[in-house]
C-alpha cells in the first residue's frame, strides 16, 4: 500500500499522462477535431506575412491604393477567421472535457468506497480531497489547453520554418541555430519543475487536511482556546507552500526568459543579415518583411513552450497522484481472487437455503456450528513491525445462534479490533471466522454485510435527514420499520425536530447531542432486523434514565439475533447471556457475569471500576 507522504519514484511526465487514455478515448474525436481546427487557425497566422509580402512588393511598390485596400481586407478576413476558429475550438472541447473530469472524479470516489479500512486509517483525508478536486482540475486544464497547443504550436513551428527556409534558406538557418540549446534547456527545466510540482501538490493536500480538521474540530479549538496555535500551524504550512510556489515561479521565469531572449537574438541577427542582403540587391524588401513577419508570428508558439511544459508537468504530477490512489488494491473476496465463480454461486445458494429473504435465519438453522464462531483468530495491522506481537492472538469464541456475548477488557486490549473483523473491515491474519458454519472470507462482502449489522462506539452521521441516516442500515426499510427502529433506540426526540425524520442533521450530526447521535446509530444498526449484530459500547453516551429505557427495548432485539457486544458498564454486560474477558489480545475467561465476578480478579476489578465511574 502506498504511503501518502512517501517520496514517489520519478516518472516520465509523458508516461504519467498516457494513463489518461481510457478517460480521453470516448472524447478523442472531439479533441482531434478541436486540434485540427486550432492548427488551421494557427497556420492562418502564417498567411499574414505572405499577404504582407504581396502588398509590399506589389501595390506599395506600384503605388496602387486599391491593391493596398484589397490587401487590408484580406488581412482583416484572415483575422476574423482565425478568431472564429479558436472560438469554435473552445466550444467544441468544453463539454467533453467536463465529462472526463466528472468520470475521473466518480471513479475515484467509487474506488475510495471499496478500499480497505486500513488504507483510510493511513491516508489523511486532505490528501484524498486534493486529489479529487485540485488535481483533477489541473488535468482538465491540461486537456483543454496545453495538450492541444503543444500539438498546434509544434505543427505551427514546423510549417513556419518550412516557409522561412523556402523564402530565404540562409536566414532560416540563422533562426534554426538556437533550436538544440533550447531543447536541452527545456529538458532540464522539465526535470527540475517535476520535483517541485510534486512537493507543491503534496503540500496543498497537507493544507487541506489542516483546514478540514479545524472545521470539524472547531468546538475543541474554541473550547480550549487553541485558535492561535492552529493559526500558527496553518501559517507555517502556508509559508512552506508559498516558498515552494516561489521556487516554481523562479524556474518558470528562468525558462521563459531564456526561451524569449534566445529567439529574439536570432531574429535580430536575421534582421541584420537580411538588411545587408536587401542593400546588396540580393533580397527584395517584401521578402524581408514577410520573413521577419513570419519569424515574429512564431514568437508565441516558441515562447509558450515553457508555459505549456509547466502546466503539462503540473498535470502529469496530478495524474500520478490520482493513480497512486487508484492503483491501491480494492477489497476482494477469496472466491473472486481465485476466479471461482462457481464458489460464489454455491455460497449464494447456501445463503438462500439458510436465510429467509429478510436475512433472518431459517428454521433449519441450528446445530453446534450455528451462530458466530472465532477459530484461533489472529490479527496484526498491515503496517506493524514484523517482530511486533499481534493485536489479537488465538481467539476462540463461540456465540450460539440467538445468544448475546459481551466482551470486556481494559483499554487497548483489542475489543474494537475484534468487532471490526466480523464484517471484514479488517482482514484476519490467522485462523478463521464462521457464520453458521461458513467461513466469512468465502462470502461476498455485500452479502456478509447484509447479515452483519454494526454500531460503533463513535457514532458517525452524514449530512442527510434522520431517516436517510437510519436507512443506511437497510435501504429498503419502509416507514413502519424506520419508526420501529427509532422506538427501539428510544430516539423519541426525532419527533420533536422541525420536520421529524425528514429533518436534516447537518455535517457529522453535530447539531445533535452525543447521546442523540448514538441512539440514531443504534437505530441504524437494528432497522434491518439483522441476523448478526455487532455493537461497540452502544450506550456509552446515554444518561442513566435513557440507558435503562434503551436497554429494555434492546433486550427484545437481542433475543431475536446473535450479538457480539463490547461492554464497559455492568448494566451493558447484564444484557448478555455470557461474558468473555479479553486481556492483552487473548481470551482470558468466559462465563456469566456473576461467575466471572467470583472467579476472575481482573474482571472483578474492571467491573468495580465501571461501577465506581457510574456513581461519580
Amino acid at each position: 500500500m502506498s504511503e501518502p507522504h512517501a517520496t514517489p519514484r520519478p516518472q516520465s511526465g509523458v508516461r504519467s499522462l498516457l494513463r489518461l487514455r481510457p478517460y480521453v478515448r470516448p472524447v478523442r474525436r472531439q479533441l482531434a477535431g478541436a486540434a485540427c481546427i486550432a492548427i488551421v487557425a494557427s497556420c492562418l497566422g502564417l498567411v499574414f506575412p505572405l499577404v504582407l509580402k504581396w502588398i509590399v512588393d506589389g501595390p506599395v511598390a506600384d503605388r496602387d491604393a486599391r491593391g493596398v485596400w484589397l490587401g487590408a481586407l484580406m488581412l482583416f478576413g484572415l483575422g476574423v477567421a482565425e478568431a472564429v476558429l479558436f472560438g469554435v475550438r473552445r466550444w467544441l472541447v468544453a463539454r467533453p472535457l467536463a465529462s472526463v473530469e466528472a468520470s475521473m472524479r466518480a471513479d475515484l470516489y467509487r474506488h475510495l468506497q471499496r478500499l480497505p479500512v486500513a488504507f483510510h486509517d493511513r491516508w489523511p483525508s486532505g490528501q484524498l480531497l486534493s486529489r479529487g478536486t485540485t488535481d483533477l482540475m489541473m488535468v482538465r486544464m491540461f486537456l483543454s489547453f496545453p495538450l492541444t497547443f503543444l500539438v498546434v504550436n509544434g505543427v505551427t513551428i514546423v510549417v513556419g520554418f518550412v516557409i522561412l527556409l523556402v523564402q530565404q534558406w540562409t536566414l532560416g538557418l540563422v533562426l534554426l541555430a538556437p533550436a538544440i540549446p533550447l531543447m536541452i534547456m527545456c529538458k532540464v527545466f522539465e526535470t527540475k519543475y517535476a520535483l517541485v510540482a510534486r512537493v507543491s501538490q503534496d503540500q496543498v493536500g497537507d493544507l487541506t487536511t489542516v483546514v478540514e480538521e479545524s472545521v470539524l474540530g472547531i468546538r475543541i479549538i474554541k473550547g480550549f482556546g487553541r485558535h492561535r496555535s492552529q493559526a500558527l500551524a496553518f501559517r507555517e504550512l502556508s509559508q512552506r507552500l508559498r516558498a515552494t510556489e516561489l521556487v516554481k515561479a523562479r524556474l518558470l521565469a528562468a525558462i521563459w526568459t531564456l526561451i524569449t531572449a534566445i529567439p529574439e537574438l536570432a531574429i535580430g541577427a536575421a534582421l541584420v543579415v537580411g538588411t545587408v542582403q536587401v542593400a546588396d540587391g540580393g533580397l527584395s524588401a517584401g521578402t524581408l518583411v514577410a520573413f521577419l513577419s513570419t519569424a515574429l508570428a512564431l514568437r508565441w508558439p516558441v515562447e509558450s513552450i515553457g508555459f505549456l511544459l509547466a502546466i503539462s508537468q503540473d498535470a502529469a504530477t496530478a495524474t500520478q497522484r490520482y493513480f497512486e490512489v487508484l492503483d491501491v488494491a480494492e477489497e476482494t473476496d477469496v472466491a473472486e481472487e481465485a476466479g471461482r465463480a462457481e464458489e460464489v454461486d454455491r455460497v449464494e445458494e447456501v445463503d438462500r437455503a439458510t436465510y429467509a429473504p429478510d436475512g433472518r435465519a431459517a428454521a433449519t438453522a441450528g446445530g453446534d456450528g450455528s451462530g458466530l464462531r472465532f477459530h484461533g483468530v489472529e490479527f496484526r495491522y498491515p503496517d506493524a513491525a514484523p517482530d511486533a506481537p499481534p493485536v489479537l492472538e488465538r481467539i476462540d469464541l463461540h456465540i450460539r445462534s440467538g445468544e448475546t456475548l459481551a466482551v470486556v477488557g481494559s483499554t487497548g486490549s483489542g475489543k474494537t479490533t475484534l468487532t471490526s473483523l466480523v464484517p471484514r473491515l479488517h482482514e484476519i491474519t490467522g485462523g478463521r471466522i464462521t457464520l453458521d458454519g461458513r467461513d466469512i472470507t468465502a462470502m461476498p462482502r455485500e452479502r456478509l454485510r447484509e447479515l452483519v449489522s454494526v454500531a460503533f462506539e463513535e457514532p458517525t452521521l452524514f449530512s442527510a435527514s434522520v431517516g436517510e441516516n437510519v436507512r443506511m442500515g437497510h435501504a429498503e426499510a419502509d416507514e413502519d420499520a424506520l419508526l420501529h427502529a427509532l422506538d427501539t433506540a428510544r430516539a423519541d426526540f426525532v419527533h420533536d425536530l422541525p420536520h421529524g425524520p425528514r429533518t436534516q442533521v447537518g455535517e457529522q450530526g453535530l447539531s445533535l447531542s452525543g447521546g442523540q447521535r448514538q441512539r440514531l446509530a443504534l437505530a441504524r444498526a437494528v432497522v434491518g432486523q439483522p441476523r448478526f449484530l455487532v455493537l461497540d459500547d452502544p450506550l456509552s453516551a446515554l444518561d442513566v434514565h435513557t440507558e435503562a429505557l434503551v436497554e429494555a427495548a434492546l433486550r427484545r432485539v437481542l433475543a431475536e439475533t446473535t450479538a457480539l457486544v463490547i461492554a464497559h458498564r455492568p448494566s451493558t454486560v447484564m444484557l448478555a447471556d455470557r461474558v468473555a474477558l479479553l486481556s492483552e489480545g487473548r481470551i482470558a475467561a468466559v462465563g456469566t457475569h456473576h461467575e466471572l465476578l467470583r472467579s476472575n480478579a481482573e474482571y472483578a476489578w474492571l467491573m468495580s471500576g465501571a461501577e465506581g465511574d457510574e456513581t461519580r
